[in-house]
C-alpha cells in the first residue's frame, strides 16, 4: 500500500514540477525575448544612423559583419554569428538562436538576433545578443528547488501514508491476534462507539465466532447427552446378553430375555430420534413454511392416537374455529402436538382435549387432560432436556418431548408454557416473526 502511495504520489509530483518548470521556463523566455528585441532595435538604430551602439548594459553585445563575414565592429569577446547564420541574414532573414546548453551549463550562454541593416557605409549584418546566464541560472535553481520539495514531499507522504495505513490495520492486527488466542471464544476488541468498514467487519467475526462457539456448543451438548442417555440402555443390554450365556436357558427365559432387549432396543432408537430431530431443530435457523389448515392438522393427530386412547378406555377431543389455518413447518408441528398428545396419553387421566384459537397475535395449540398436571416444583424447569419428574421416572419416556416442543415453538418466533394440565403451543403470525 505504502509502494502504491509512493509511486503515483511520485507521479503526480512529476507531471506537477514539469508543468511548473514549462510555465516558468516559459515566462523567463518571453521576458529575454522581449529585452533582446529591445536591445535589438537599439543597436540597429545606432548602426543605421552611423553611431556606436551603447555598451555600458552588463550582459548585452553586438557585433557588425561586412557581406564577406567579417567583423568590422562591437563588444563581444567572441564570435556571435558563424558564417552560415550571416549568409542568411544577408538575403534580408532575421534569424534567433540559442547558444549554451541549461544542462550541463554552459560557460557564456546567450540568445543572439542577426539582422541586416542599411548603414551610412553600406549593408551590413548586425548580431545583437543578450545574456542567458541569469535566465539559466534561476532555471536550475528551479529545478533544484523542485526536485528537494518533490522529495520531502513524497517522503512525508510516504510516512503520512505508512502511518494512516498502519492506524487504519491496526484493528484488523489485534482482532487476527486475539482471534489466534481466543481459543474459539468471542474476544475481538470492536470499538463500540464507532462504524467504520474495520469496525463492522470486526462486528461481523464476532458474531461468526458467536455461531462457532453456539455450533460447537450444540455439538457437546449433543455429544454428552447421546453419551449419558445410550449408557443406561446399552449396559441393560450388555447385562441380558451376558446372562444368557451363562447357562443355556429355556424358552420362556429366552423369549423374556429378547422382549426386555427389543424394550431397549426400541428406547434407543426412539431417544435417537429425538435427539437428531432435537439437533436438527435447534440447527436450523428458520424452517419452511406450509400453509396448513388446522382441521386438517387436529384430525390427523387424533386419528394417529385414537386406537391407543380407545385401548386405555380415554377420549381424544378437538376443537378449532373453522377454516383457520396458519403459516407453519408441518412436519415440526406434528411433531410438537404429537409429543403432548403422547405424553398425555403416558402421565395423564380422562378425556384430552387438543384446541386451537386464534389470538391476537398468531395462533394458540393448547393439548390438556383431566390429570393433576405437572409438580410445581417442576414446571420451571419442565422444558430442560432429559428433564422428568419424580411421578414419571419409573415410566418409559427419554425425557425430550417437551424440549421439543419448546424448541419448535422457538422455530417459529414463538413460546410454549405450562398451565396446570394443560401445555400450550404459542404460534405467532408470520409478518410478526423474526
Amino acid at each position: 500500500m505504502v509502494l502504491a502511495v509512493a509511486a503515483t504520489m511520485s507521479a503526480v509530483l512529476l507531471v506537477a514540477g514539469a508543468f511548473v518548470f514549462w510555465r516558468v521556463g516559459y515566462a523567463l523566455d518571453r521576458q529575454l525575448d522581449q529585452d533582446l528585441t529591445a536591445y535589438q532595435r537599439v543597436v540597429q538604430n545606432a548602426v543605421a544612423a552611423g553611431a556606436t551602439p551603447p555598451t555600458e548594459t552588463p550582459g548585452q553585445s553586438y557585433q557588425i559583419y561586412d557581406p564577406q563575414g567579417r567583423v568590422i565592429a562591437g563588444n563581444a569577446r567572441s564570435r556571435l554569428a558563424d558564417q552560415d547564420t550571416i549568409a542568411r541574414a544577408a538575403t534580408g532573414a532575421e534569424v534567433r538562436n540559442d547558444v549554451g546548453n541549461l544542462l550541463p551549463s554552459s560557460g557564456h550562454p546567450f540568445k543572439v538576433v542577426v539582422a541586416q541593416v542599411d548603414s551610412p557605409e553600406g549593408k551590413v549584418v548586425v548580431a545583437s545578443a543578450i545574456s542567458k546566464n541569469k535566465h539559466d541560472e534561476a532555471l536550475r535553481e528551479l529545478l533544484l528547488q523542485l526536485a528537494i520539495a518533490d522529495l520531502a514531499t513524497l517522503i512525508a507522504a510516504s510516512l503520512v501514508g505508512y502511518a494512516t495505513a498502519r492506524a487504519a490495520l491496526n484493528p484488523v492486527e489485534s482482532y487476527r491476534l486475539a482471534a489466534e488466542n481466543a481459543d474459539g471464544a468471542e474476544v475481538l476488541p470492536v470499538a463500540a462507539r464507532k462504524d467504520d468498514e474495520v469496525t463492522r467487519l470486526g462486528h461481523t467475526f464476532n458474531a461468526l465466532l458467536e455461531r462457532i462457539r453456539r455450533a460447537n456448543e450444540r455439538e457437546r451438548q449433543f455429544l454428552a447427552d447421546a453419551a449419558h442417555e445410550l449408557r443406561s440402555p446399552l449396559a441393560l443390554m450388555r447385562t441380558e446378553l451376558e446372562v444368557a450365556l451363562l447357562r443355556p436357558r429355556g424358552d420362556a427365559e429366552s423369549t423374556t430375555a429378547l422382549k426386555s432387549l427389543r424394550s431397549q432396543v426400541e428406547l434407543l432408537i426412539t431417544l435417537s430420534n429425538a435427539l437428531l430431530d432435537l439437533e436438527e431443530l435447534r440447527a436450523a435457523s428458520a424452517p419452511p413454511y406450509d400453509l396448513l389448515d388446522v382441521d386438517l392438522v387436529l384430525d390427523e393427530i387424533t386419528s394417529r392416537f385414537a386406537a391407543q386412547a380407545a385401548a386405555e378406555g380415554r377420549r381424544l377431543e378437538t376443537s378449532a374455529p373453522r377454516g383457520l389455518t396458519i403459516a407453519a413447518n408441518q412436519h415440526w408441528l406434528d411433531l410438537a402436538l404429537s409429543n403432548l398428545v403422547s405424553n398425555a396419553l403416558r402421565y395423564g387421566e380422562g378425556t384430552i382435549r387438543i384446541t386451537a384459537t386464534e389470538t391476537p397475535l398468531g395462533t394458540q395449540f393448547a393439548v390438556s387432560d383431566e390429570g393433576h398436571g405437572f409438580p410445581d416444583d417442576f414446571v420451571d424447569r419442565a422444558f430442560i432436556r432429559f428433564a422428568r419428574a419424580d411421578t414419571s421416572r419409573t415410566t418409559r419416556g427419554t425425557g425430550l418431548g417437551l424440549a421439543l416442543v419448546q424448541a419448535v415453538a422457538e422455530a417459529h418466533g414463538g413460546s410454549a408454557k405450562i398451565t396446570g394440565p394443560e401445555v400450550s403451543l404459542e404460534l405467532p403470525n408470520l409478518s410478526t416473526r423474526r
